[in-house]
This record gives structure tokens, C-alpha cells and sequence, in this order.
């Protein structure tokens, strides 16, 4: 017996005996719930220990049980917002900057690993990183949460996964938010060119010439990025702020280059092709695209998005960047609360 089925079977018996210690009654058992010293407790999963306080972590089963992905509710209230973290291949880290503003708003967020990031199950299968599949996940973490009339927040990579929610299964949502991230990789790949075009000459040429090797594990090409590139595009503050940091050393490389490619600023990866501009119109719902001045995605991409979508709006931060929740938090959070609390 494995693990997993060791563990559901111990919990079923554990949440068995509790029961009938605690004299539940046959509606409460057909319901798969009873009081046990005040506690609820649920049908044992085998994923999370029933009548135990676990500070909002819930372990969600995916790809139809045969994983399983790590999620933590944070505050409690009417409005519910699900955070996809960008990538692909990074983890929900970078996004704890939502803590020092949502909960204390009253607004009852959750943060979400996706398969293969951070804290939930790592499988070496690269037959998993595809859009599609990511997509079948996200509405099982849905269903595992319990959520609906719910708002879906992406950032960067979770903006793509977030439109392509909102296609297929945009009735489960009350509104959508786009953070610092296009409609389509063309007009990405066009506004990345004129930010190469904005480096010194000799880095220029240099950058080129690793490109055209593709040598982007060279010591020589990393420098460029982390000293030249990504300090004024990804995220402006100095120091960058200490869940960033973490963030980019708990990243999955596998997911990252399988999917976007070896470049921050090239697309070689399975999503080189997604357009989705033509199909805005179709997403109904209330939805906020948020860009940066400095962002490595277009401001005016954002702008243009709000208009095709029937209930767009957009914001921009003048002084932030593709972090703007960290490098332009002020301006970010107040355009993101504002939405929250009217959608």
C-alpha cells in the first residue's frame, strides 16, 4: 500500500471512530461531516488530516487524483479571489504581497501553486507543461475549493491561464483581473525588441550574438539579463524585495524552458503561438487589465484589452514595472482594492 492510500484508509478509520464517540447523527453521516469537540470533520481524502486547523493550507488532487497541488486561504469575506502566479514554473511567493492589503480589505483571497511549482507535487512528466492541461487543473482546483462567483486574478503567465479560464468556463466567475500581461506573444515579442533596443551598444551586440547561438546559459548572457535587463523591467526596487528573491531560486527550469523557452526575452517555449485578441470580445465578465510604464509587456496592450472586452477596464502605473505589486505598490493596490469592492 502507498503512502497516500495508507493515509486514507488510517483517516477514514480515525474520522470513523471520532464519529461514534461523538454519537453523530445518520443525516451528519450521510453527509460525510460530523462534530467532533467542536470541530468539523470532513470525509477523510487522503490528502488533508479532517478536523485539524492547517491555517488555511488545503491540498487539492489533480490530473484526476494522481497529484496533488498545494493551497492556502488567507482572510474571510464576501469576495473571493483566486491567485494564478506567473511563469510558468514559478510559485505563488512573489504574490505575498497580497497579504498586506486584501485580508485587511475583507477580501478572502487564495494562493495556489500550480502542478510542478513551489509547494505542491513535482512529477518529472513533460507531457503535463502544456496550456490545455493546465487549464483542466485549474478547474479541478476550483471544484477541490469549493469556490464560485468567484474573481480569478493571473499575473504574467497566470494572465494567459486566466483569459483561457474565462473562455471556457466563464460562468463560475464574478470578475477577472489581468496583471502585466498581453493578449498575444507577437505583440509581446514586438515591444521586448524595442527594450533590447534600449541597451547600451556594446550589450546590444553582445546579447545578439549569444542569442543567435542560443546560448543562454552562458555566464555572459545571465549577466545581461540580471544586471542590465531585468533590474528595469521586472522589478525596479533595490533590493528586490525578499519573496521575489525567493521566488526565482525555488523556480522549476524544466516548466519554464518547456513552455516560454531558455529567454526571458525570446519565445521558443509551447506557447510561442498563443494569440488570443480575436476572442476577447467573448469574456463578459467585469475585468481589470493591469499594466506598468516600465513593464516588459506593452502598457498600451493593456489599454487596448480593456476596450475589446465589454466590461474592460484598465490601469497603468506610471513608476512600476512587470512586479508593479512590489515596485509601484501603492498605485497597484488601490486600483486592485477599487476593483475588488465593486465588482
Amino acid at each position: 500500500m502507498d503512502r497516500r492510500n495508507f493515509l486514507a484508509a488510517s483517516m477514514v478509520t480515525v474520522a470513523g471512530s471520532a464519529a461514534a464517540k461523538a454519537g453523530s447523527s445518520s443525516s451528519a453521516a450521510a453527509s460525510g461531516a460530523t462534530k467532533v469537540s467542536g470541530v468539523t470533520v470532513t470525509q477523510p481524502d487522503g490528502l488533508n488530516p479532517p478536523g485539524i486547523r492547517t491555517a488555511g493550507i488545503k491540498m487539492v488532487p489533480v490530473v484526476g487524483g494522481k497529484y496533488k497541488v498545494w493551497t492556502k486561504k488567507v482572510g474571510s469575506g464576501p469576495v473571493k479571489v483566486l491567485l494564478l502566479h506567473g511563469g510558468p514554473g514559478f510559485s505563488h511567493e512573489y504574490l505575498e504581497a497580497m497579504e498586506s492589503f486584501l485580508p485587511q480589505a475583507g477580501i478572502e483571497m487564495y494562493y495556489y501553486d500550480q502542478l510542478g511549482c513551489g509547494n505542491s507535487d513535482q512529477p518529472e512528466d513533460p507531457s503535463l507543461w502544456t496550456l490545455p492541461r493546465y487549464l483542466e487543473e485549474l478547474e479541478e482546483v476550483r471544484k477541490g475549493l469549493g469556490l464560485d462567483n468567484f474573481v480569478l486574478y493571473g499575473h504574467s503567465w497566470g494572465g494567459v491561464l486566466g483569459i483561457e479560464y474565462a473562455l471556457t468556463h466563464q460562468r463560475h466567475l464574478r470578475g477577472l483581473v489581468i496583471s502585466n500581461m498581453t493578449a498575444g506573444m507577437q505583440s509581446l515579442l514586438k515591444h521586448l525588441d524595442t527594450i533590447k533596443q534600449q541597451l547600451p551598444p556594446a550589450s546590444l551586440v553582445k546579447l545578439l550574438e549569444l542569442e543567435a547561438k542560443e546560448a543562454y546559459d552562458t555566464p555572459e548572457y545571465q549577466q545581461i539579463m540580471m544586471e542590465d535587463l531585468y533590474p528595469k523591467v521586472i522589478c525596479r526596487t533595490t533590493p528586490w524585495p525578499e519573496p521575489v528573491e525567493r521566488t526565482f531560486r525555488h523556480a522549476n527550469a524544466k516548466i519554464y524552458n518547456q513552455m516560454q523557452g531558455k529567454s526571458e526575452f525570446l519565445m521558443t517555449g509551447n506557447l510561442k503561438d498563443w494569440e488570443r485578441w480575436d476572442r476577447l470580445h467573448e469574456i463578459k465578465v467585469k475585468t481589470l487589465t493591469i499594466g506598468a510604464k516600465y513593464d516588459e509587456m506593452n502598457p498600451e496592450d493593456m489599454k487596448k484589452m480593456a476596450r475589446l472586452m465589454p466590461n474592460g477596464r484598465a490601469a497603468i502605473c506610471e513608476e512600476g514595472s512587470h512586479l508593479c505589486m512590489w515596485d509601484a505598490q501603492a498605485v497597484y493596490f488601490d486600483h486592485l482594492l477599487k476593483f475588488l469592492k465593486m465588482v
